[in-house]
Formats: structure tokens, sequence, C-alpha cells
């Protein structure tokens, strides 16, 4: 399992990082979208992958931390979750408004030369 979350946090990186240099905007705002994806199964995978176990460990007694999941990165993942959707709204929004005022999706508002 460790092997084919570690291909899938390397090809939604290498995907987003390229469409991150495609020329048009779309494909900028989608590889974003995969990089976050990627940053979010990266910092949920730290948490250790262990199915089926308590979130939190007991007060009192002597306690194995390896029988506990950790809950600081499903917090971090689900906030981050949150924020990357926002920010994607924002991104759509604006997008659209230079597209309308630009007549045009390039990155830097002109299409390239032939």
């Amino acid at each position: 399992m460790e092997m084919i979350l570690a291909l899938a946090i390397g090809v939604l990186t290498g995907s987003g990082v390229w469409l991150l240099l495609r020329p048009r905007t779309y494909q900028v705002i989608v590889g974003l979208c995969l990089l976050s994806y990627a940053v979010n199964l990266f910092i949920f995978s730290m948490g250790r992958l262990n199915p089926g176990v308590a979130p939190i460990m007991p007060r009192d007694g002597l306690i194995d931390p390896t029988q506990y999941a950790d809950p600081l990165p499903q917090a971090l993942v689900l906030t981050a979750i949150v924020i990357s959707f926002a920010t994607t709204a924002l991104f759509l929004v604006v997008l659209t408004a230079a597209r309308g005022l630009t007549d045009t999706d390039h990155v830097d508002g002109e299409e390239p030369r032939e």
C-alpha cells in the first residue's frame, strides 16, 4: 500500500508541475489542483497508514503510540481541502473575468506568434 501511495503522490506531483508550466490558464488551475491533492496525500501519509485505529490516546496508563493514529495530519488535510476549494473558486472567477477582458486564456494575455 505504501508503494501505491508513493506512486500516486509522485504521479500527481509530476502532472501538476507539468500542467503549471502550460501556457493556458485553465491548465495552470488544474495543475494547482493536482499539486494540492499531492500535498494533501503526502501530509495525510505522514500520520502513518493505520486503518481502524483510534485517533486519540487515553489519559491513563502506559500506551503504545503505534496503536493510535495521529489526528494532526487529518486536521491539516481537512483544512487544506477547504482552503484549496476556496482559492480554486477565486482563481476561476478571476480567470473568467480576465478572459472576458482580453478574449484569450493565454497566461501572459497574448497568443503565441507562429
